[in-house]
């Protein structure tokens, strides 16, 4: 026979004879609740079929064990796979994760940051777009809620950061196509969407000058989030050009060096750091992708599960103890040369 189907908490409450506050913390944790109270009630689970609408359960809560995490487009493999692991450090930490994209568009991360002001979450995990966001928006919501910041920042907006070391991690590639060939030109989006983007042009920028070579930057026009379709269109025009005064081309992120890889096969020109190769392109990210291109990609890895378990450690603190300050801040990871046969 099938079991008789309960659809709230309050009919639960009345079919097994339990109070609704006790059942509200059986769910939260079992072990709360005495052994007879958890016997009588998994007796009626048995019984009845019956599962709490957690999120519902949460909202009963002065304190929620929501978390929000926010991305700005989850389609990019490379947030896929950053929201995967702060995800899994939800779960882990007994937290309920809410995922949302903002799809590359801004006003749906203005949109989604109403949402889950409504889902009233304990914290929320957010990776903006930054210059693009908006600010005014962001400012009041860190400031209502719990946020870490992660992947990339707002400059004055919130409590804690956690992400890559720019100034390092492009520092540390620059030095080695410096040493292993002619010195990099920069290409990078015009107009580009993320903040990461511009810090990591001022790092080249300080790193040429560093190692005592002038600096080249070429920008592509395109908006969006189609790198790989700017990268090749853009970066094949400017190779049929000859802009590039070296042979040798830094992309700020690794999939519009994956375009380029693309135009440059298009051109017939051999990438790779050979004595038969006309051209060296490296990247930074270390997409997920990036060591299948052919050639695989000379880039920067970013410790993407050090990023997740430190921002979402440092949000649980914050939830937890909120007085305390001692886990906020900026905490900026390094970045890992990956040498492979680009560059």
């Amino acid at each position: 026979m099938p079991k008789q189907k309960i659809r709230n908490m309050d009919a639960f409450s009345a079919v097994c004879g339990v109070s609704r506050p006790t059942l509200s913390k059986f769910f939260n944790d079992p072990d709360s609740v005495k052994r007879s109270t958890r016997a009588k009630i998994e007796q009626a689970l048995a019984k009845y079929d019956y599962r709490p609408n957690i999120y519902a359960v949460n909202q009963n809560r002065q304190i929620t064990r929501n978390i929000g995490i926010m991305v700005p487009n989850l389609a990019d493999p490379f947030f896929s796979e950053i929201g995967r692991e702060v995800e899994l450090a939800c779960h882990d930490a007994g937290y309920s994760p809410i995922v949302l994209s903002s799809h590359g568009r801004p006003a749906l991360e203005a949109r989604n940051l109403n949402l889950l002001r409504s889902l009233k979450p304990a914290g929320v995990l957010l990776a903006p777009f930054g210059r693009i966001s908006d600010v005014n928006m962001v400012e009041k919501f860190a400031k209502d809620i719990p946020v870490v910041f992660f992947d990339a920042n707002i400059d004055g907006i919130g409590e804690a950061f956690v992400g890559t070391d720019n100034d390092q991690s492009m520092d540390l590639m620059v030095e080695y196509l410096c040493r292993s060939g002619q010195p990099p030109c920069l290409f990078e989006m015009k107009s580009p969407l993320n903040p990461n983007a511009n810090k990591r042009r001022h790092a080249y920028l300080e790193s040429m000058q560093r190692h005592g070579f002038p600096a080249h930057i070429h920008q592509a026009s395109g908006e969006g989030w189609d790198f790989e379709a700017i990268g090749s269109a853009e970066g094949g025009r400017m190779l049929s050009e000859n802009a590039f005064p070296t042979n040798t081309v830094l992309c700020s992120n690794d999939r519009l060096a994956i375009g380029m890889l693309s135009a440059a096969y298009s051109l017939g020109l051999r990438v790779g750091h050979g004595s038969n190769c006309k051209l060296r392109i490296a990247g930074h990210d270390d997409h997920p992708y990036s060591r299948f291109t052919c050639p695989s990609l000379t880039t920067i890895a970013q410790d993407y599960k050090e990023i997740a378990t430190r921002a979402a450690q440092t949000l649980f603190a914050m939830i937890e103890s909120p007085e305390s300050g001692a886990e906020r801040g900026k905490t900026l990871l390094d970045g890992k040369l990956i040498m492979r046969n680009s560059a």
